[in-house]
């Protein structure tokens, strides 16, 4: 899923040490004359949070067809220690592989071709779920409304602080993240679901639906003694510890219980 976050931002202002090289600041000096960031100091770049959302491994992709603008937001990001992949179009992005880690991205509303607004609804359309934060510098309610019903983190109109950036990336790598861990349970539970025999699942669907041993056995033509131990086995093989942690998991994989009393399925 990706998440395209174009903005044209200038970067934070940095403190040069001495012997560092200078060039940086005045890169950084010329894009802040440009107005597109905000000069306001940065006191707290982010709250402890905020600090678990984006460390180590988390990237922000960058689509901006202004290579300054791209550089600045480089150095804001890699600033707090985040891995930054920079892209001057849509289509450029597209043409590389994707983090297979907790990532978002800055879009640019404005691009030459490809708008912002489009390329995030071509991702929607690929189901790329990147979480987006949209930046513009001619932002309007109309255009703020359709990116945020679409599925934006936050849409940021220029003149805006590094903070702000700096708090809608954090927002958006946390929700990528648990994005990806809610995806890796659901693959786990469907890999353990997969281990049952048939008779099991039938088990599993009637109990999870909350039938007692007795009735499970009466629909499936066994007796209760057996349905206790094919119960046994499917908490067993699904890993849970008590019949909520079943019932949770039955919910989570979308079971659904249609008996067939026609024809019962063999032990």
């Amino acid at each position: 899923m990706l998440v395209m976050t174009l903005c044209k931002m200038v970067p934070y202002r940095p403190r040069i040490r001495d012997g560092e090289n200078e060039s940086q600041l005045n890169r950084l000096r010329s894009l802040r004359m440009q107005g597109s960031v905000e000069r306001v100091p940065v006191t707290q770049r982010t709250s402890s949070s905020q600090n678990s959302a984006i460390s180590q491994r988390s990237t922000v992709l960058v689509v901006d067809d202004d290579g300054s603008v791209r550089e600045g937001l480089s150095s804001l990001f890699q600033s707090v220690g985040l891995d930054v992949r920079l892209f001057a179009s849509a289509p450029e992005l597209l043409r590389q592989k994707l983090p297979d880690a907790p990532c978002c991205l800055v879009l640019d509303i404005r691009l030459p071709g490809l708008s912002g607004l489009d390329f995030q609804a071509q991702l929607a359309e690929s189901n790329i779920h990147i979480p987006i934060i949209m930046v513009t510098g001619h932002g309007d309610i109309p255009m703020t409304v359709r990116a945020m019903k679409a599925g934006a983190v936050d849409f940021l109109t220029k003149p805006f602080r590094e903070q702000e950036m700096l708090d809608a990336v954090a927002r958006a790598i946390e929700r990528d993240r648990k994005r990806r861990e809610s995806e890796r349970a659901i693959s786990e539970l469907r890999r353990l679901f997969e281990t049952l025999t048939a008779r099991e699942r039938e088990i599993m669907t009637r109990v999870t639906a909350g039938l007692l041993n007795k009735q499970v056995g009466a629909e499936l033509g066994l007796s209760e003694i057996t349905v206790k131990i094919h119960r046994g086995r499917v908490m067993k093989k699904m890993g849970a510890r008590s019949l909520a942690d079943l019932v949770r998991a039955a919910e989570t994989l979308e079971l659904r219980s249609s008996p067939d009393r026609s024809a019962p399925i063999n032990q």
